[in-house]
C-alpha cells in the first residue's frame, strides 16, 4: 500500500510540469479541446481514400512514412536512425507449393499422401526456388514446449535434429486449468513459439496441428498460408539457417499420418495434454519438396527522438504501427479499401500527440523519448522485431514501451483494462496515473485466444523491456452512452473508416493517463523492473 501511494504522488509530480507550463504559457499548451481536433485531423488523415489502406510496399507507404517523418520534423523531433527517421527493413515474400501438388509418405508398406490446402499449408522463408528435404521422419511432440518453470518438456529424450516436428497448438493449461497458467494461455502456446523451439533444437521443420478452439480460429485462417508468406530476410544468409518447412497440419491430415503408422488419434492426442507424455518417432518418412517462389522488397520503420537529460542514454518507448491491409476484397456495400482509421491511424495519434506533449514541457524529461512508429504489425509484429534486434536505443537501457492500437472511438469509464498485468512494476505506474484521474485498474487475465502476443509491444516483453496493453474500460461513466461503433463491427474491414461523431472521451483521457505513465517511467531514478528477472 505505501508503494501504491508513493507511485501515486511519483504520478502527480510528473504531471506538475504540464500545469506548470500550462500556468506558465496558455499560449504555447495544447488544450484538451485542441488535441482532440488534432487527433481527429491525424486519423482522418492517416484513414482517408488517399492513403489508400497503408499496404507496405507500395505507393502507399512512401505516402504514409513520409507523412509521419514531416509531423515528426514539424513536432521537434530528432531523427531516430542517425540522419532518418527511417529504418530499412528487408523482408522476403513466399509462394510455396508441395512439388506435384502433395507430399507423398510412407510407413512400411503402407503410404499416406498429403494435399494443399486440404491437409496442410507449408511454406519457408528461405531464399530459395525449391526446398528438399529427403527421407524426412515425422516426430509427434505433443505441445512441443520446453518449458521449465512449469515442469514440461515434450522434448526430453527424443531427438528431432533434421525431423519433422508435429506439435499441437496452445499449451496443457487449454485443457487442464491447473497446469502452466490455466486458460491464460502463455507464450509457449503460440504457434511461432513452435518454429522458434523447433529452429532451435536444429529440426527440419515443424507442423503445428491446429484445432479450432485451441487456435482460436478456423481452418481458413490457416489456409490463408497457401497465399503469400512473409519474413524478415538477412541479406547475407539468405535465411538459409531458418526451417526448411513451416506449416499447419489439419485434424483430418493429421489422422491419416497416424493411422498409416498404426497409432490411434485420439489417445495420443489425450495422453499429450496430460504430464509425463513422451514424444516419439511415428516411423513415417518421405522425400519433402516445395517449389518456391520468393520476392526481396523493403519497407520503412518510422521514429523520432526527444532527447533526455541527465539519463539520455536511456529511453522510453511509445509505439503504434503504422499498416493496414490496403485494397482487399470489396464490402457489401462495393468499397475495397481496409482504411485502417482506429487500427491503427487512433494509435499513431496518440504516438504523435504525447510527441506534442513532451516536446511543449518546460522541462524535458530525463530520458529520452522514442516515438516509434513500426511496419508489418499486421503481417506478424515484423517491424517490431526488427526494431528490437537493431533498435535505436540498447534494450536493456529502454525503460518500457507504452503501445498503443485501436484506442478510438472510446467512451469515457471508470475502469482501466490492463492486459498482460502483473509481470512488472509497469503496472504499478499504471495504478498511479489511473488513480490520479479517480479511475481503477483492472487486470484483464483472461490471454486464451493470446491476443497480448499479438501486437508489437510483445517483441519488446521478448527483450526483456516491460510493457502491457491497456484497453477498452466496461464500467462506463455514463451507461445509456455504449459505444455505438463496437470492434466487431469494423475491425479489419472496410468499415473502419474516420467517422465525426466517434465517441473521444475515453481516448482523450486514456492518451492523458498514458501520458503521465510516461512521464512518471522517463523521470524516475531507476526503470521498472521486471518481477521474475
Amino acid at each position: 500500500m505505501k508503494k501504491t501511494i508513493l507511485l501515486m504522488l511519483t504520478a502527480l509530480a510528473a504531471l506538475l510540469p504540464l500545469l506548470t507550463a500550462q500556468a506558465q504559457d496558455k499560449g504555447k499548451h495544447t488544450t484538451l479541446q485542441e488535441e482532440e481536433a488534432q487527433m481527429r485531423a491525424w486519423i482522418q488523415t492517416l484513414g482517408s481514400d488517399a492513403f489508400g489502406g497503408r499496404m507496405p510496399m507500395t505507393e502507399y507507404e512512401t505516402k504514409t512514412i513520409h507523412y509521419l517523418a514531416g509531423e515528426m520534423k514539424a513536432l521537434g523531433l530528432e531523427p531516430a536512425f542517425g540522419d532518418s527517421y527511417f529504418q530499412k527493413v528487408k523482408t522476403i515474400s513466399a509462394v510455396c507449393k508441395p512439388a506435384g501438388g502433395k507430399f507423398k509418405l510412407k510407413a512400411g508398406r503402407k503410404k499416406v499422401e498429403l494435399r494443399q490446402p486440404e491437409d496442410l499449408v507449408a511454406w519457408t522463408a528461405r531464399a530459395t526456388k525449391k526446398v528438399s528435404i529427403p527421407k524426412a521422419e515425422f516426430v509427434f511432440c505433443g505441445f512441443g514446449i520446453d518449458a521449465p518453470e512449469f515442469g514440461w518438456n515434450d522434448y526430453e529424450g527424443v531427438d528431432v535434429r533434421g525431423k519433422i516436428i508435429i506439435a499441437m497448438v496452445n499449451d496443457p493449461g487449454f485443457y487442464d486449468e491447473t497446469l502452466f497458467q490455466g486458460r491464460n494461455m502463455t507464450y509457449y502456446g503460440r504457434w511461432t513459439y513452435k518454429f522458434e523451439q523447433a529452429q532451435r533444437l536444429g529440426a527440419a521443420g515443424c507442423l503445428v496441428l491446429h484445432n479450432t478452439a485451441a487456435a482460436s480460429y478456423g481452418w481458413n485462417v490457416c489456409a490463408t498460408h497457401v497465399g503469400s508468406n512473409l519474413a524478415l530476410y538477412d541479406l547475407e544468409s539468405r535465411n538459409a539457417g531458418e526451417l526448411g518447412m513451416k506449416g499447419w497440419l489439419h485434424e483430418d491430415g493429421c489422422r491419416k499420418l497416424f493411422e498409416a503408422a498404426g497409432v490411434d488419434f485420439d489417445e495420443t492426442v489425450a495422453a499429450a495434454k496430460r504430464p509425463g507424455f513422451k514424444a516419439f518417432s511415428l516411423n513415417l518418412t518421405g522425400n519433402l519438396e516445395m517449389d518456391v517462389t520468393y520476392q526481396i522488397q523493403e519497407t520503412c520503420n518510422v521514429a523520432g527522438v526527444l532527447p533526455g537529460t541527465d539519463l539520455k542514454d536511456e529511453a522510453v518507448v511509445f509505439s503504434a504501427h503504422w499498416d493496414h491491409f490496403g485494397y482487399g476484397t470489396p464490402d457489401e456495400t462495393g468499397d475495397p479499401i481496409y482504411n485502417g482509421a482506429s487500427d491503427n491511424g487512433s494509435g499513431m495519434a496518440a504516438v504523435l500527440m504525447l510527441a506534442r506533449k513532451y516536446g511543449e514541457l518546460p522541462v524535458r524529461p530525463r530520458r529520452s523519448m522514442v516515438f516509434f512508429i513500426p511496419t508489418l504489425e499486421e503481417s506478424g509484429l515484423f517491424g517490431s522485431e526488427y526494431y528490437c534486434a537493431h533498435p535505436a536505443f540498447p534494450m536493456e537501457k529502454t525503460a518500457a514501451c507504452i503501445n498503443f492500437d485501436c484506442i478510438a472511438p472510446e467512451p469515457l469509464t471508470h475502469d482501466v483494462m490492463v492486459l498482460g498485468g502483473g509481470q512488472s512494476e509497469l503496472d504499478n505506474y499504471i495504478m498511479a496515473c489511473a488513480g490520479a484521474q479517480g479511475r481503477y485498474v483492472v487486470f484483464h487475465n483472461d490471454n486464451s485466444d493470446g491476443w497480448y502476443f499479438r501486437s508489437d509491444h510483445f517483441n519488446f516483453v521478448k527483450k526483456g523491456v516491460p510493457a502491457v496493453v491497456i484497453e477498452y474500460g466496461k464500467d462506463l461513466v455514463d451507461p445509456s452512452r455504449p459505444n455505438k461503433y463496437p470492434r466487431s463491427d469494423w475491425y479489419h474491414k472496410p468499415s473502419d473508416e474516420y467517422r465525426e461523431d466517434w465517441d473521444f472521451a475515453g481516448t482523450l483521457v486514456h492518451v492523458n493517463m498514458m501520458f503521465g505513465v510516461g512521464l512518471s517511467v522517463a523521470n524516475a531514478d531507476g526503470r521498472p523492473r521486471l518481477y521474475n528477472k
